[in-house]
This record gives C-alpha cells, sequence and structure tokens, in this order.
C-alpha cells in the first residue's frame, strides 16, 4: 500500500470516515422509515449509503475496498439501522434526512480527498474523489428510493462538497496541518450547504 504523502493521516482523519458512514448510514435509514419499510430494508438501505461513495472511490484509486476486510464499517451501518428503526417514527421529517445528509456530505468530501492524497493522488483528481466519496452514496439511495437524485437539486449540493473538497486539497497542498485543514474543510462545506437548506441558496440555471 503506498505511504501517505501526509505521515499518518489515515490514523488521523478516521474519525472523519466513520462519521461521514455513520451519518450517511442514518440518511439511508431515514429513507426506509419514510417508506415504511421492513428492518433487512433498513440495513439494506443504510449500508448502500453509507458505504457506497467510499467503494467508488476506493476502486478507482486502487486502494482495497474499506468495508470488506474489517466488520466495523457494516456494524456501523447496522446500528445506524436499528437506531432509526427504534427511534418513534413521528420523530423522522425530510429536515432530518437533509440535514443529516448535509453533516455526511462535508465529512466525506473531506475524508475522500484526503485518502486520495495518501495514495498518491494528485490534488485535482483527489478533489474529484473527495466529492464522489460525498455524493455516490446519497445518489444511489435516491434512485433506488424513486426520488429525484441530489443531482437535479437545485440548492447547492454538490457544490457544498466541491468546497469541503477543494479547501482540504488546497490548504494541504499549502502545507497547512492536517487537522487545521480538514477542521476548516468540513465547517465550510457543512455551513454552505446549511446555509442552501435553510435560505435555498442555488446557483444560477443553464438558460438557452
Amino acid at each position: 500500500m503506498p505511504a501517505p504523502i501526509v505521515p499518518h493521516f489515515s490514523d488521523a482523519l478516521v474519525v472523519l470516515d466513520f462519521f461521514g458512514i455513520a451519518v450517511f448510514a442514518v440518511s439511508g435509514a431515514l429513507v426506509a422509515a419514510e417508506r415504511r419499510l421492513d428492518f433487512v430494508t433498513f440495513v439494506f438501505f443504510a449500508a448502500v449509503t453509507g458505504v457506497g461513495g467510499g467503494t467508488l472511490r476506493d476502486l478507482l484509486i486502487g486502494a482495497p475496498v474499506f468495508w470488506i476486510r474489517t466488520n466495523g464499517t457494516l456494524l456501523i451501518c447496522i446500528g445506524a439501522a436499528v437506531a432509526v428503526w427504534l427511534v418513534h417514527s413521528h420523530r423522522f421529517n425530510s429536515r432530518a434526512l437533509v440535514w443529516f445528509d448535509a453533516a455526511g456530505l462535508a465529512a466525506y468530501a473531506t475524508y475522500g480527498s484526503a485518502k486520495a492524497i495518501g495514495y498518491g493522488v494528485a490534488p485535482v483528481p483527489a478533489f474529484a474523489m473527495g466529492v464522489l466519496t460525498a455524493c455516490f452514496g446519497g445518489i444511489v439511495r435516491d434512485v433506488l428510493a424513486g426520488e429525484p437524485s441530489v443531482l437535479f437539486q437545485r440548492e447547492l449540493y454538490v457544490t457544498a462538497a466541491a468546497l469541503a473538497a477543494g479547501l482540504f486539497v488546497g490548504l494541504n497542498f499549502l502545507g497547512t496541518s492536517m487537522w487545521t485543514a480538514a477542521a476548516i474543510a468540513v465547517v465550510a462545506g457543512f455551513a454552505l450547504r446549511g446555509a442552501a437548506i435553510a435560505r435555498g441558496w442555488k446557483l444560477t440555471a443553464y438558460k438557452d
């Protein structure tokens, strides 16, 4: 396995990986809750949403797929499904889903770029891997649920993932400490997505 460019960043940023997995898994389980589905389907939605983006990232950067050789990742997804299943349904609403998704988006975009850098990926492709890591699981979740893809939302979504990934890659390139770069990237990505949720921020759409 290639040595990380930033020493020990894989260990130091693993908390972001676990957080992103957990939050996206919860968002997947929330979709199952809104559809009043059975528990096995809860687990399926949680797992697909939790590991989808990271799986595609690892395949593209030549890394071992992160959840294959450990029990912890899928146990996190199962735990998320159990937690959502046990909480009363009246606590669920579309706002909870989008805020959970926003938190996972920022964390996973940052971690995805960090892992790509650690495997020797150049800065621009590492930025792309961060965006892909953050967005792909949600895309799969929405397709399976028959929902319009997150890509078609007018509110800023991919842009927020791009901000988090771009900030981490840029700050790392400038020599900023790993944790400082990660903290700034996560906060900025979440803040932008949060503003889009709360205020309806969007970019200008294409006009023929």
